[in-house]
C-alpha cells in the first residue's frame, strides 16, 4: 500500500473526485435528480476518505485546511447531500 501511495500522481485523487462529480452532474442534467445528488454526495465522501488516508503532499487541491477540518467538512457535506437527495420525492433512485 505504501508503494502505491508513493507512485500516485498528485493530480490523481482530485481527478478521481472530479470524475465522480462529473458523472453525478451528468445524471442531474439528464433529469435524474436523486441519482445525481447521491453520486455528487458520494464524490464528496470519496474526497473525505482520500483526505483521511493520504498525505497532504499527495492530495493536490483536496488538502485545504488541517486534516481534521477537511475530513469533517467533506464528510458532513457528503452525508448531507446524500440524505437530502434520498428525500427528494420525484424521480427514481435506481438506474433504469
Amino acid at each position: 500500500m505504501a508503494d502505491l501511495r508513493a507512485r500516485l500522481p498528485v493530480w490523481a485523487p482530485t481527478a478521481l473526485v472530479f470524475l465522480i462529480a462529473g458523472v453525478g452532474l451528468l445524471r442531474v442534467l439528464t433529469e435524474h435528480w436523486r441519482q445525481g445528488g447521491v453520486i455528487l454526495g458520494g464524490a464528496v465522501l470519496v474526497a473525505a476518505v482520500l483526505r483521511a488516508a493520504l498525505d497532504p503532499d499527495q492530495l493536490g487541491l483536496l488538502a485545504i485546511r488541517s486534516r481534521v477540518i477537511d475530513v469533517a467538512c467533506y464528510a458532513g457535506l457528503g452525508i448531507a447531500m446524500v440524505l437530502l437527495s434520498v428525500t427528494i420525492t420525484r424521480g427514481q433512485l435506481t438506474l433504469g
